[in-house]
């Protein structure tokens, strides 16, 4: 379960970032989870959940946007739409993606005092 990795990693940036701007504590999280990232998003939640315990962001609300994945296809040319891998592509059914968007996670802002 890399989701407890990824969280404490989040947790590091917000409390690294909230110091270096004498923030006293972070209220709501902003995270973008690309549908292509392969991250389990409730998995994730949890993680957080316990990774936030006693730090500046602890019981903040955190929102999490999953955009879905897009890849260009080798057969085709289209430029397609992808909710998850190891699916071939919509318009001619190929298997030859080279994913171009939707594989990212970033924290997309914060609310902060």
């Amino acid at each position: 379960m890399h989701e407890v990795s990824v969280a404490e990693g989040i947790r590091d940036v917000i409390e690294d970032e909230a110091r270096r701007h004498q923030y006293r504590c972070v209220r709501e999280i902003g995270l973008e989870v690309g549908q292509l990232a392969n991250v389990d998003t409730r998995a994730l939640r949890f993680a957080l959940d316990v990774a936030l315990r006693g730090s500046l962001a602890n019981g903040s609300v955190v929102t999490i946007h999953e955009p879905p994945g897009h890849a260009w296809c080798m057969r085709c040319g289209d430029t397609v739409e992808l909710r998850r891998r190891g699916v071939g592509c919509p318009a001619c059914g190929s298997y030859q993606l080279a994913v171009t968007d939707g594989d990212q996670m970033r924290i997309i802002g914060m609310v902060v005092d």
